[in-house]
């Protein structure tokens, strides 16, 4: 009866951790925002916490510094009021958009992504030119995130990470090392 009785139990507890990865396999299909041709769990996750409020620079001596992974609430400036590092990857943008600047400090050399929660122009400028897009996409349905950019990062150099022509004052951005290639 006892044998009985623990096979029972054992049964039941299969059935619900089946049933509840069932559950869980649906969620993960169901929304939009990890939707991308990456996996984007770790950047989606970042965006669902709290993040830290800063103000981007107008210029490189006002800029603040950011890390990896840390979610970051950037408050913009007019772009016409920033004077960028580099120019812009993308020269034009209508005349009510927001720009900033951060310097981005990283431990390590590698494959990073850059997340935002907006249509924003994304660069990465070191020693004078701008960094290679490595690859990129973004979700209309998404604002968490919407975008994210994939450049390949030298570590403990100074970064200056560019955002220009984005359609609102405030963007929401992480930065996350990308996972090894397979």
């Amino acid at each position: 009866m006892q044998r009985k009785r623990i096979l029972l139990l054992v049964t039941i507890a299969i059935a619900t951790i089946a049933i509840a990865a069932a559950g869980a396999t649906r969620a993960f299909a169901d929304d939009p925002c990890l939707g991308f041709k990456w996996d984007v769990r770790k950047e989606h996750a970042l965006f669902g916490g709290a993040p830290v409020a800063l103000s981007a620079g107008k210029a490189l001596p006002t800029a603040p510094t950011i890390v990896a992974g840390r979610l970051y609430a950037l408050q913009l400036a007019p772009q016409t009021a920033v004077s960028f590092a580099v120019a812009p990857g993308k020269g034009s943008a209508p005349d009510s958009s927001y720009a900033g600047l951060a310097v981005l400090h990283l431990e390590a050399a590698g494959d990073y992504r850059v997340s935002v929660d907006a249509p924003v122009w994304i660069d990465v400028a070191a020693d004078g030119t701008l960094a290679e897009v490595e690859d990129y996409q973004g979700l209309h349905s998404c604002d968490a995130p919407h975008k994210i950019v994939e450049f390949k990062l030298a570590g403990g150099s100074r970064l200056v990470l560019q955002l220009s022509g984005a359609p609102k004052a405030a963007i929401r951005l992480t930065v996350t090392q990308a996972p090894p290639k397979t």
